[in-house]
């Protein structure tokens, strides 16, 4: 019986060592040689490209509502049919024409994860002219920016274009 035991512990240990030491350390060593900008949060000087930040004020672009919170992931699970879901929508549509900004779908709903950092080209297009009269600047010099900041599809045919608001902004601010 102490016999099994011993074995036991030796095999318990071993493969402590082997899966919950020496393989992440590994994965982790791999993971900062070969990805070391993703493998460290794909930070920016504003903080992730992979997280949504909230941007406030007609000076620069906004992603989807739901970069209001990042600390709550996750969509909200309300549906077509939600009075809730459509109080926010008419209260984000309000604020965007305030701000002389054309509503469109990804500018009023939120993402399912709860923190997209990307918006459609077509999203950033309809903040050109409130960011450049807010800048001071043209808006072919704004839409210019835009269209040098657009991503592919991952591929060339998985997903859809987008721009990164983040990198946007850090951009905008440059100029």
């Amino acid at each position: 019986m102490l016999a099994n035991l011993r074995r036991a512990v030796i095999a318990s240990a071993v493969f402590f060592v082997l899966l919950g030491l020496a393989y992440p350390l590994t994965e982790t060593a791999i993971g900062q040689v070969f990805f070391s900008h993703q493998a460290s949060g794909s930070l920016a000087r504003d903080g992730s490209v992979l997280i949504g930040q909230t941007w406030t004020g007609p000076r620069w672009f906004t992603g989807r509502p739901d970069a209001d919170n990042p600390m709550a992931t996750g969509g909200s699970n309300l549906g077509p049919r939600s009075k809730t879901l459509v109080k926010d929508v008419a209260a984000q549509v309000t604020r965007l024409r305030a701000k002389g900004i054309p509503p469109t779908p990804d500018l009023v709903t939120t993402s399912g994860s709860g923190v997209d950092p990307d918006i459609p080209p077509a999203d950033a297009y309809a903040q050109v002219t409130t960011v450049a009269s807010a800048r001071g600047l043209s808006a072919e010099r704004v839409r210019q920016l835009v269209t040098a900041h657009i991503e592919g599809a991952q591929f060339g045919f998985l997903g859809a274009p987008y721009v990164n608001v983040l990198q946007l902004n850090e951009a905008l601010a440059r100029l």
